[in-house]
């Protein structure tokens, strides 16, 4: 059986760009489109996808060979769904085809380019456009021939401007604070560096909507691909794994061009983000880096083996109660109690094999948002912070662990930790450099007391005691 069949005929125009054309948006935003897609009856009214990938030909290449159909596998405790994807119509790799991808999203029937590029992605240093970045230095050097996706969104948005074409809406997916606002000021940046009277124009007439988006999606391995095929009853190259759950939280703020009818298939179309991002961001983010750290010490090689180990269960719905929740400002409507008991048992879908060592990458990037602010909000209000200092001391202990045992440490900043741990000489040298480090850590937090002390204090227990031990220790200081 070819996926195929009959189904090139049938292709929607191309209405979006996706910047970054990964497993996760193929399993979530086109998700969406497709559902849509099947209600509306004409054909030419419906969405179809170019996406872009920034890095190996192999996405690309796999889904060419398949037509762009694939399979989207939703793994759930009652059983699979696979789902076949049509809405994705070509796949452009951004370093073989610049003009072929300028010129689809510079086409008047494109109204949507979205991303998913990762933070990296963005050429920001603590959010304002990095101008020492090589890409965005060859961006400015040669705006008609760009390399980033800012460098992509810029140059596409001049041609448009110059043909009189009204600006396609920025809408980006990926996993950051705020993300259609940081995206709006590096493409600002960028383009007041390239050309003033366009970035005028864009700061007028070009829309950057804020989403939050949540699905967990894994890695797809040679396994899941020999399963799908017993599935769905012939070979993918491409399929992706999911859970059955997904939130997209959208701001509803769309150029003249309009949107697609994203509420229709269970979006919610919102006036502010904000809250439901810092929630996801504290509930689920927070608690998975803490599964994903701890579990880690703890010999837990993925979430669902995590969430089922009587310490770390009783640890996080501990956090929950005592740390994160009091810190959220919780959305109209919304039970944060049902909110994180959905997450729980969300966590224990063994079908899902999310890696602890996966959500552990980056984590340097993602203490933050996830783990820092709400400490920082709990010691201005005089509330616990035991359980979360734990998460940063077992970070640092993995870290240093990592490193002395010379396994790769995934984070951006692993040379820097790699000096802090060869130039110091005991515990407490090591965590005081660690706090040291302004990327992470505010100096306020850094030379914080209580927050030093605590860290310190858990730092060394996990060392005597072991993980097991602290994790009790820090649930029993609840009651």
């Amino acid at each position: 059986m070819s996926v195929t069949t009959t189904i090139q005929d049938s292709r929607p125009p191309i209405r979006i760009v996706h910047l970054g054309i990964g497993a996760f948006f193929r399993a979530f935003g086109l998700a969406y489109l497709e559902r849509l897609n099947a209600t509306i009856p004409s054909r030419d009214e419906r969405y179809g996808v170019m996406g872009v990938s920034f890095r190996s030909p192999a996405v690309r290449d796999a889904l060419a060979a398949q037509g762009y159909v694939y399979t989207a596998l939703e793994r759930g405790p009652d059983g699979d769904m696979a789902r076949t994807i049509t809405s994705l119509c070509d796949v452009a790799l951004s370093r073989e085809e610049q003009s072929r991808i300028l010129a689809q999203m510079a086409d008047e029937k494109v109204s949507i380019v979205s991303l998913t590029i990762t933070e990296k992605g963005y050429c920001h240093h603590d959010g304002a456009l990095d101008l020492a970045h090589p890409d965005i230095a060859h961006d400015i050097a040669n705006p008609e021939d760009p390399v980033s996706a800012p460098g992509y969104i810029v140059a596409s948005l001049a041609m448009r401007r110059d043909a009189g074409i009204p600006p396609f809406s920025c809408l980006p997916c990926d996993n950051l604070s705020n993300n259609g606002r940081l995206l709006a000021d590096i493409v600002h940046a960028l383009a007041e560096r390239i050309d003033p009277e366009l970035a005028a124009w864009i700061k007028t007439e070009v829309r950057f909507p804020v989403t939050m988006i949540d699905r967990i999606v894994p890695a797809t391995t040679d396994s899941d691909r020999a399963y799908a095929a017993t599935i769905i009853g012939y070979e993918d190259h491409a399929p992706v794994i999911h859970e059955p759950f997904s939130q997209w939280v959208i701001e509803d703020d769309f150029g003249a061009l309009g949107r697609p009818d994203f509420a229709a298939v269970g979006a919610q179309m919102v006036a502010d983000v904000a809250p439901f991002e810092s929630m996801k961001l504290r509930c689920l983010n927070g608690s998975h880096t803490a599964l994903a750290i701890l579990g880690l010490l703890s010999g837990k090689e993925t979430v669902s083996e995590a969430i089922s180990d009587p310490a770390l269960s009783d640890f996080v719905e501990y956090l929950w109660r005592w740390e994160i929740c009091p810190s959220v400002d919780v959305p109209r409507g919304v039970d944060i109690a049902d909110y994180c008991q959905a997450l729980r048992k969300r966590y224990g879908n063994s079908a899902i094999v999310h890696q602890t060592v996966q959500i552990a990458t980056d984590t340097s990037k993602k203490l933050p948002p996830r783990i820092l602010e709400p400490i920082a909000d709990n010691l201005q209000a005089g509330r616990s912070v035991s359980g979360l200092c734990l998460i940063i001391a077992g970070w640092m202990f993995f870290i240093r662990s990592a490193h002395m045992m010379g396994d790769v440490i995934n984070d951006p900043l692993a040379d820097s930790f790699g000096a802090i741990v060869n130039d110091t000489i005991d515990n407490d040298a090591y965590v005081t450099a660690m706090l040291e480090i302004d990327s992470v850590f505010s100096p306020d937090l850094a030379h914080h007391d209580m927050f030093v002390s605590r860290i310190m204090n858990w730092y060394r227990k996990i060392g005597k005691d072991g993980i097991d031990a602290c994790l009790r220790q820090a649930t029993r200081e609840a009651t």
